[in-house]
Parts: C-alpha cells; structure tokens; sequence
C-alpha cells in the first residue's frame, strides 16, 4: 500500500518532489552534453475516443540523480495548451484512455493504475507478482492483455541439480541465445489474459501456456506485436516459435490468432519465411494488416505492408510498387486505407496505403515522423524531430500535409539555441552513383575560416540515415563544437531503394567504404575545411567502419572514435547472440572454405590490417553489450597500444549497446570531444 499512498501524495500535494521539466539559461546559444541531457523525452501518443484530446508522456533526465522521471501530459488537438497530469517520483508509462475517455490506465512500478482523465484519484489495480511491462485493454473494456516474464529454461543454476548448494552461482547453458543484447536470457516475456471489472485483475492465464517461446520477440519487440479484434473474440500476436540454435538462426517470426473462447491457436502466416510483425486488426474486424520480410535470416529485407482479407483468406502486399521498407502504420477509421511512416531519400514520411495498393504521401519535409494516428476525420497526430529538434506532438492536416506543433516540450531550450546549418548534398560515388550526403556546419560558420571536419559512419549495417535526433551522435552538438560534419547515406542505408540497401550483405569492405571516402573527399575540397584535421567517428557498424578505414585510409584521417565497433570479425561470429546476422551479412562462418562471400568477408576484418594502423583512436564500449561484446573494443585498443600508438578506452561497466544513464552520456560526450579536440584542434 505504499506505492498508493505516494502515488495519491504526490499527485495531491502540490510541489511534491518529482522529475519535471529543466528550466535552464543558455548564455551563448552553444549546444553542450548538459543541455542535450535536459530536453524533455516526448513519447507514446495516444488519441482522446473523441478525436479532441492527446494524452502523452515525457521522460525528464535528472542528472544529479543519475536516472530519469516520466510524467503524464494531456494537449488539445486544436492546439488548447499542455496539461501535466501526473506530478510523481514513479514514472508512469503505457498510458492508455479507458471509459470513453473518461479515465487513464497506465503502468507505475510495474503494476496497473487507473487514474481520472485529469490525473486525480489514483487507483492501483493490480498486484500481479510477475509485475507487468505492457497492457492493452479490449475493446469491450472488460478484459486487459498484459505482458509478464517467465522463467527461461535456456539457463539453469547448480540449485536445479543439487539441493545442497544453494548459494553456488554459476550458469548451467547447454544451448546458444542464452543471452540477447544487454541481458542473459533467464526470465521470457508472455502475454497473459484477465478479467477486469474497473477495481481489479481476474482469472489470469497465460496464452502461451506450456510454450517456451518469447512473445513479444525481444529485444525491441513490445505490445504492438499483439492485438485485440474488434469484437474481443480473437486476439493476434507475433511470435519467433523456436528456442536455441534454432532462434539463433532464424528470423522466421509468424503471426498468430489466439480464439479466447477455445484457447486454440492459429498461423495464419505458415510458408511466410521471414519476420511477420505488427499485426492490427481493421475497425471493422473484416482485416488484419501487418509488416512481413520475405527471407529468413535476413534482417535488413524489404519489409513490405500485407492485409489479410479474414473471411476469404486473400493475403496481398499493399506495398509491392513502394520500393521502401515500409514503417509503422495505423489503419483509417473506415477500414479502406492504412496510415504509414517510412524512411524516404533522407526523412521519414508520412503515407496513406489503400487496400488496392496505391500509396499517397501525406506529410514530407526536412524532418523525421513517427507513426501516424488518426485523429477525427481531418487529422492524424504523430511525432516528429529532426537534426535541430527532439520529438515534439504535431497534428497534420490529411489533405494538406500542413503540421501544428502541440507539446512545445522543448521550446524554452530551443529557443535559446543557435542551431547549425544543414544542407543536402548529392555526390559522385565511386561508381557514378548520385549519394546523399547532409553537410551540417557549426552554428557561427564562416566560410573565410578553416574548420576541422567530421565523417560520421552510420551503424546498422542497414539502417536509416535521414533526419534523426540522438542523445548520443547528435550532429548539432558536434557542430556546436566547431566540426563540420559528413553524414553520407552510404549502400547499405535504407530510404533509397531496396538494391541500395542490399549492396552491403557481404561486402563491409568494399563499395560503401568507397561511399565513406568520397563523402570526405568531396569536402576537405572545400576552402573552409582543414584537409589536415579530419576525423572519423562512428557505433556498431559504424564503429567497424572507424576500424576497417584506421587500416586503409591513406592518411586522410587525424583521428578515429569507435564506440561498441565490431573488430574481428571471426571472434565477433562466435560471442554475439543473432547467428542469422552472422551468417546473412558474412556470407557465413570462417571455417565454411567453400562459401566465397564468406571468406572475402573475414579476409576483410578489421584485425587483419592493424599492422597499417597509424593514427591515434578513441575506443568506448559498455560492458552490458552482448550484441557487440566488448572484448571487441579491449582487442581493438590492446592492438593499438601493442602498436605504441596513441589510443584510450574507456568501458561503461552497466551500460549495453548504448549509454543511456545521463551522467554516463555526459561523460561519454567529454571524453569524446577531448578527444577529438586534442588531436584535430591543438596539433
């Protein structure tokens, strides 16, 4: 009872202690790691029953506290002001209107709360033991879908063989995917099913009774992989069912029909190979819609947008002429159309798909969307950012694309910020391709100066390089720095055509690094860069990137930053989790003599070239990184030094793929701008 008690306190008392927004003065206009850390997270829209109303949370960094709060906001459509509804130490999350828009449900401390529209009368519903990471109510109201973990059976302990060892700690594994990303896989998600009756959680069971598998898929799989029907009869989810070597290897995701009056279970994507994700039902209940890959073991193919007719079993992708990767999506309130977001020749748009196929962009511009909700007859309501804003809630006019800003999270900063300029820039390639290329320039540019630059290296392999905002590869901040940054859509991207992003599987070494050095190439051309002090950065892919060119870049380069880069790549092929990455991009395993792809890819290890290594680099890693192990980065930085060459490592012991705790993201920001400082400013 005493997370009631807190709950009921802080939203009562006013000026209880709680996370809020970072009221903060920005003298010179100058971005820096402390002000990027103080933006408010805007997150989770969702539309009012009635069309008039977004409810929505915010996420407030509180670096002193080293953590961060999420509070509740609701703002009118028709741009009435925000209203902050919870005031909490608790985050509250998946928030979500219930009796017609009467009242809110959302997750604090892992339990279910229900709240009134405006915040007030705080109730908790459930005391699950499991906690719960996710719900999703019927449309009826009357029974709630949740996500809860389950013990795995991928790992046992010495307890579960011998009853006189209960303080022995080791991990017994005896088959692969015994940890994913940032965690060793000893409890799976399920979805379960109860009763509600306003007041509390009934009759609870589990869908996935007696299964070992994970739904929804992790790592980045949530409460979108399951949905309810119309009706409340039927609900569908998404779901890998395979464990071990078999998951290991295989993307192959189906899309399931759970009937809650039978408990019977139904693939209606059997034969479909690769991943099949994001099942929605129609309003009208006559469709399901979902995203679908074709391949299995390929994680980057096309993702194309399917409907299933439910009555005559007609399946079609309404995607086919769209040579995209389709995004999230929403369907229309009359069932005849869907609403999609997809990365596009560098920004992420906004798009209305029917069900003949035919595809109409909604909302473009010099920015990214998210998924787009439909809001009343006129309006659809989404996030957006770009390279010189973090999300904010826009409405967008169907017909027009016009978009009016909602949350005005953020202004108070952004108003103070001097941002700098972003350009597009199409390039030659190598290959007598045209390459996007952004050019951001630092906010006082002087084309009379000299300035040092940046190649930024995109991760992924197969990723989108258009309009983003990160917390972390913020190109404003580094711009606000004095570097003038290359950001070059590179083969292997996606947003340019399917051959495009293709390009890349097997080939690491080859064109797209020849995409790298032209975008570089074409500007240490110009009269405002210092050929003389460039320097490359990049994660992930991109961190293999940094290593792959330390070895073959001709001197171009006076510094190199890596973070969480894939080194040796027949060492990565053995730590990492996802074998079907492996086995896909390399062309396969190193021992496999027979697979050419596979033998050009290991030849073309980073490793194998640090005997040509001559520039000081930069090497940053977390420890939590089972994607990227970190031993990865300790190899890369031991070699450098054995070479005596000028390098520093620095290791997040609690930190996975990314740095998400904010005094470690501003730590991280010192350390890299140190970095480059020292070598690309004070030689």
């Amino acid at each position: 009872m005493a997370a009631t008690a807190a709950l009921n306190a802080c939203n009562d008392r006013p000026g209880a202690p709680a996370g809020g927004r970072n009221e903060l003065t920005v003298p010179d206009g100058r971005l820096t790691a402390n002000i990027l850390n103080s933006f408010g997270r805007v997150s989770d829209p969702q539309v009012s029953p009635d069309g008039t109303t977004v409810l929505y949370g915010v996420s407030y960094p509180d670096i002193a506290g080293n953590k961060s709060n999420r509070e509740l906001f609701t703002a009118g459509i028709d741009g009435s002001p925000r209203r902050q509804i919870t005031h909490t130490p608790h985050s509250e999350s998946n928030a979500r209107w219930i009796a017609g828009g009467a009242k809110i449900a959302c997750l604090s401390g892992g339990q279910l709360w229900v709240m009134n529209a405006d915040g007030s009368a705080p109730q908790q519903i459930s005391h699950y033991d499991g906690g719960i990471s996710e719900f999703a109510f019927s449309p009826d109201e009357r029974q709630i879908l949740f996500i809860s973990s389950i013990p795995s059976k991928e790992i046992q302990h010495p307890s579960d063989f011998y009853d006189d060892l209960p303080a022995a700690d080791a991990r017994v594994i005896s088959d692969l995917m015994y940890r994913h990303w940032d965690e060793w896989v000893e409890n799976i998600p399920h979805p379960f099913v109860a009763g509600f009756d306003g007041q509390a959680l009934t009759d609870i069971f589990d869908i996935l009774s007696g299964e070992p598998f994970e739904c929804p898929s992790r790592p980045f799989g949530g409460i979108e992989q399951l949905s309810w029907s119309p009706d409340g009869k039927t609900i569908a989810y998404a779901g890998r069912k395979k464990t071990g070597r078999d998951y290991a290897f295989s993307t192959n995701t189906d899309i399931y029909l759970f009937d809650l009056a039978t408990r019977a279970t139904r693939n209606i994507t059997n034969g479909m190979s690769g991943y099949d994700t994001d099942p929605q039902f129609s309003p009208d209940g006559n469709y399901i819609a979902w995203l679908s890959m074709a391949r299995e073991g390929y994680e980057a193919d096309k993702v194309r947008l399917y409907v299933l007719r439910l009555d005559t079993g007609e399946m079609r992708d309404l995607t086919q002429s769209f040579d995209n990767h389709a995004g999230t999506f929403r369907w229309a309130a009359g069932s005849r159309s869907l609403y999609m977001q997809a990365s596009v020749r560098g920004a992420s748009r906004i798009f209305e798909v029917t069900l003949d196929g035919a595809v109409r962009t909604v909302a473009e511009g010099a920015y990214n969307y998210g998924t787009p909700q439909p809001a009343g007859e006129r309006q659809i309501i989404a996030l957006r950012h770009s390279f010189s804003q973090p999300d904010e809630l826009y409405a967008i006019d169907k017909t027009t694309g016009e978009a009016t800003e909602l949350s005005f999270e953020n202004k108070h900063l952004l108003d103070q910020l001097t941002m700098g300029r972003v350009e597009e820039r199409w390039i030659k390639t190598t290959d007598n391709q045209q390459m996007l290329t952004f050019i951001i320039y630092p906010p006082d540019f002087d084309a009379s100066k000299k300035y040092p630059a940046l190649l930024f290296c995109e991760g992924g392999p197969q990723s989108a390089m258009d309009q983003f905002w990160s917390y972390r590869w913020n190109f404003q901040l580094m711009a606000a720095n004095g570097y003038i940054i290359t950001a070059p859509a590179r083969r292997g991207v996606t947003g340019f055509g399917q051959a495009w992003c293709e390009q890349i599987s097997g080939d690491y070494s080859g064109q797209n690094m020849q995409d790298y050095l032209s975008a570089i190439d074409n500007l240490k051309a110009e009269p405002f860069v210092d050929e003389h002090r460039l320097g490359a950065v990049g994660a992930s892919y991109g961190g293999y990137s940094v290593y792959y060119l330390a070895g073959h870049h001709a001197k171009r380069f006076k510094a190199f930053i890596a973070h969480s880069g894939i080194f040796n790549l027949e060492q990565m092929a053995l730590t990492t989790e996802e074998l079907w990455f492996v086995n896909w991009d390399n062309g396969g395993f190193y021992w496999e003599k027979d697979k050419p792809v596979a033998q050009r890819s290991y030849a073309a290890s980073p490793h194998r070239f640090v005997d040509k290594w001559d520039t000081p680099i930069l090497v940053m890693h977390g420890e939590k990184d089972f994607r990227v192990p970190f031993e990865q980065g300790m190899a890369a930085f031991n070699a450098a030094r054995i070479r005596n060459l000028p390098a520093e490592m620095v290791l997040f012991p609690e930190e996975n793929h990314w740095i998400l705790k904010p005094q470690n993201n501003i730590f991280w920001h010192r350390t890299f701008y140190a970095w480059l400082d020292k070598w690309l400013k004070e030689q």
